[in-house]
């Protein structure tokens, strides 16, 4: 990104947290004597041994719920922010009469009210407007499918957009697959985006129909130091190699250039539903596990190395003349020596009972040239196969973003 671009809402820092302490004085005095001798403050913490308990500190409560990420920018938010604990994926198809005219409609009423909730300032028509009032990190990214695009002008619809090609090992539902408009809801508190969903649910109503809704979290805010490499429910680390948003080569993986159009300064996004299979990766010993993936569970080294970003050797050989990164371990299946063929990935992990797995998002340029090359090998030998299916597909064009007084989407429509 040129030094010269002004600030956006992927570079803009939110705002610092507040934070109170809860003296001892706060201590519910009935519930000091209660069995174990177990006492809790007013912010509802116990401290083992009770009130009287010597050397016994003030808890210390951090609120981050008014922090605040602005919506505004060259790229939309929620793509390159910090990563926030919980995201939602809905989608939804267009009705039948939703031409131009309703779909430039729709897409007003969706950027005044993202600009309220990102604010935490409460729409004009929301009925709860408590609920809008602590944002915790909100950012709310929009996409396009194909159909939506194709109403609007047929020939702006670029070629990736669509169904991705076929692959072998697909097991692909259509509850989880699919859509013409999507909305990317994330912040820290599940409250805030439960709202947001249901406010942004009724803007577009008139004109589109729900399809599917996919909920995705990561750790909690505050669990562990920021910058951490995200571990998926295999208790894997998941992401290592992912291009770094300050580097010099991000711009050209992941936005759209001036040859792209009405794209200029978005992106594509791949989604894809992985479901874990967890009841045999359970019986999988760890020396096993660390070989179907080509790295350490605990650091997330790769068997070559000692450390997480240690460059893996995929020619060294052991003792008895094996490479030590199997062939078909996931990183040597998904490594590339073309420079271009790489991905910016949000994954996020989902438990939806019995069900568990990943949601595997991913901005690139051009998912036939960065994606579907990757996901190709995968597909043809990753050791991984045995324990994850995908079941869930769907692309969508992530537009730029827009500067206040402007309108999402109001490059492709005018």
């Amino acid at each position: 990104m040129p030094a010269t671009e002004p600030a956006t809402a992927e570079t803009a820092a939110p705002s610092a947290s507040s934070t109170r302490s809860v003296s001892r004085r706060g201590l519910f005095g009935a519930l000091a004597g209660a069995a174990g001798g177990a006492a809790v403050t007013a912010a509802g913490f116990a401290i083992a041994g009770g009130a009287g308990r010597a050397g016994a500190e003030p808890v210390a409560e951090t609120i981050h719920g008014s922090e605040r990420i602005p919506c505004h920018g060259a790229h939309q938010a929620g793509i390159t922010t910090a990563h926030t604990a919980h995201v939602s994926y809905l989608a939804l198809d267009l009705l039948p009469d939703a031409d131009h005219d309703g779909i430039l409609r729709m897409l007003r009423l969706l950027s005044g009210d993202v600009e309220a909730l990102t604010a935490g300032t409460a729409p004009l028509a929301d009925v709860e407007p408590e609920l809008a009032e602590l944002p915790a990190r909100l950012t709310v990214t929009v996409g396009f499918g194909r159909e939506l695009v194709r109403r609007v002008d047929p020939a702006a619809v670029p070629a990736w957009l669509g169904p991705l090609p076929k692959f072998s090992r697909d097991r692909l539902d259509e509850a989880y697959s699919g859509g013409d408009l999507l909305l990317v809801i994330a912040a820290d508190d599940p409250v805030t985006i439960a709202h947001a969903a249901r406010f942004l649910v009724k803007d577009v109503r008139p004109f589109a129909k729900p399809r599917w809704r996919q909920d995705g979290f990561a750790r909690a805010r505050g669990t562990e130091s920021g910058g951490r490499t995200m571990r998926n429910l295999m208790g894997q680390v998941d992401g290592t190699v992912n291009p770094k948003p300050a580097s010099s080569d991000f711009s050209g993986l992941v936005w759209l250039g001036a040859d792209a159009g009405w794209l200029r300064n978005g992106s594509a996004l791949v989604l894809r539903r992985i479901r874990m299979e967890l009841d045999t990766w359970d019986r999988v010993d760890r020396v096993g596990r660390e070989f179907a993936m080509g790295r350490t569970l605990r650091e997330g080294a790769p068997l070559t190395g000692k450390k997480e970003h240690d460059e893996p050797d995929f020619a060294a050989r052991d003792s008895l003349g094996f490479t030590v990164i199997s062939k078909d371990a996931h990183i040597a299946r998904a490594h590339s020596t073309d420079p271009g063929e790489r991905i910016y990935r949000r994954a996020v992990n989902y438990d939806d009972g019995l069900e568990q797995g990943l949601l595997f998002a991913c901005y690139q340029r051009d998912p036939l040239a960065q994606f579907v090359p990757i996901q190709r090998r995968l597909d043809e030998a990753d050791l991984m196969n045995e324990w994850v299916t995908h079941i869930g597909s769907a692309v969508f064009a992530i537009p730029p973003g827009w500067r206040a007084g402007g309108r999402l989407g109001e490059t492709l429509v005018a």
